[in-house]
């Protein structure tokens, strides 16, 4: 690790190294910095942080369990495979850790408002929730498109009183819903506070995401060692933005003998425009807030994304991400969608636990990798999410698939 570890980062500006930063309309400056110092004010809070924790208890749900996956590890015949079971939060995934943090800081601010953009829709159930426990007005900004594959969680918004505003621009995806989102805080930006939904954008969001995803990794150190006795060989999660694999995979950085594996979505495919994988072809650049890899042509206009999974279908990576790459600390790799259609699969026979199609890319990485190492080996995946928000999708697409059955 660098001489300046990871608790260091970023830096008092919001870089990690050279991503990061804040590029923003000076309009929002002011917004950032009384969000910084909110922010930072709250982490010295005893009773900030205390009441953060009683909600992430009885609220969310927390700890998750760490589950052994003993049948997967079976058909897989090498390291025994275990689960940090975030699919058991309230609202579905990990995003509730975020959703609650930032929702305190948005009531210690006096902001009765809340924005919150969203992609497969978890961020967005998961700031609803948050906003109805609250009593905090809520406006959740999404993509069209995902709005058709994610029925389920629109109407789970409705339902806990948010407003759901569909987004006809761009690819109708999350980019886009992000954009609506940053247009709606400039306007609005007095009464308003943007929760965003993954480690992404101009500083201090990034840094702040992280560190209320942190819980992730301090609960699966302290529980792996109660199982196994050793900390694991490898920990493998998606990333979309990057929200809960930071959130896992922190708390490991200094220890170099764990491996750490993000996986991002390969789509039909690595070619142009079809699919979601920023360092197979991405480059550096800025878009919404920060500087980081991005897929984007030679002119610098965004390319189009694709991805079976909403919550991945995005053409940047957070920058702690690209810093930690940079330094070979995070490798990563890529799942296709067909990959991830057969894992979900898979997995949902195999251990009862249906995986949302966002954390089934990370499945698909542990299946090849645990087949790659010995039995005494330990490998975790983080498991973001629940897949109930994705049957009805999966299900049209084996349909429409000539021949398929489950697998």
């Amino acid at each position: 690790m660098p001489a300046a570890g990871p608790a260091r980062l970023p830096d008092i500006a919001g870089h990690f190294g050279r991503y990061g930063g804040v590029f923003v309309p000076e309009t929002l400056m002011t917004a950032l910095e009384e969000l910084t110092k909110a922010y930072e004010q709250a982490q010295q809070d005893p009773a900030f942080q205390q009441e953060l924790k009683q909600h992430l208890k009885e609220f969310a749900g927390r700890p998750t369990e760490l589950y052994f996956a003993e049948r997967l590890t079976q058909h897989c015949g090498g390291a025994k495979i275990y689960f940090k079971r975030e699919d058991l939060l309230h609202t579905g995934a990990h995003k509730i850790n975020n959703a609650l943090g930032q929702a305190l800081l948005a009531r210690r601010m006096g902001k009765q408002r809340i924005i919150a953009e969203t992609g497969a829709g978890q961020h967005g159930v998961a700031t609803a929730a948050v906003c109805a426990k609250f009593g905090l007005d809520c406006t959740v900004y999404m993509g069209a498109v995902d709005m058709e594959r994610q029925a389920l969680n629109v109407f789970r918004m409705r339902l806990m009183g948010a407003k759901v505003v569909a987004v006809e621009s761009g690819q109708k995806t999350l980019k886009d819903a992000v954009n609506e989102a940053m247009r709606d805080w400039v306007t609005n930006v007095r009464n308003t506070h943007y929760i965003l939904g993954s480690a992404l954008g101009s500083h201090p969001y990034p840094m702040m995401v992280r560190d209320f995803h942190r819980v992730i990794g301090q609960e699966l150190r302290e529980q792996i060692l109660a199982r196994e006795g050793r900390l694991p060989d490898e920990i493998v999660a998606c990333v979309g933005g990057g929200s809960n694999a930071i959130g896992a995979f922190f708390e490991f950085l200094p220890d170099t003998s764990v491996k750490l594996t993000g996986v991002e979505a390969g789509g039909r495919g690595i070619k142009r425009g079809e699919h979601a994988a920023r360092f197979e072809g991405g480059k550096l650049g800025v878009l919404q807030g920060a500087k980081t890899y991005i897929l984007q042509d030679p002119d610098g206009q965004i390319e189009l994304t694709h991805s079976v999974s909403a919550g991945l279908d995005y053409a940047a990576i957070g920058p702690e991400h690209a810093y930690y790459r940079d330094l070979g600390r995070i490798q990563f790799a890529y799942a296709t969608d067909d990959e991830v259609l057969e894992t979900f699969q898979l997995c949902s026979r195999l251990e009862g636990i249906i995986p949302a199609l966002e954390s089934t890319h990370a499945l698909v990485q542990a299946v090849k990798r645990a087949k790659q190492m010995r039995p005494d080996q330990l490998l975790v995946v983080n498991l973001s999410g629940r897949g109930d928000k994705d049957v009805q999708q999966v299900a049209a697409i084996l349909a429409a698939t000539e021949g398929s059955s489950f697998k």
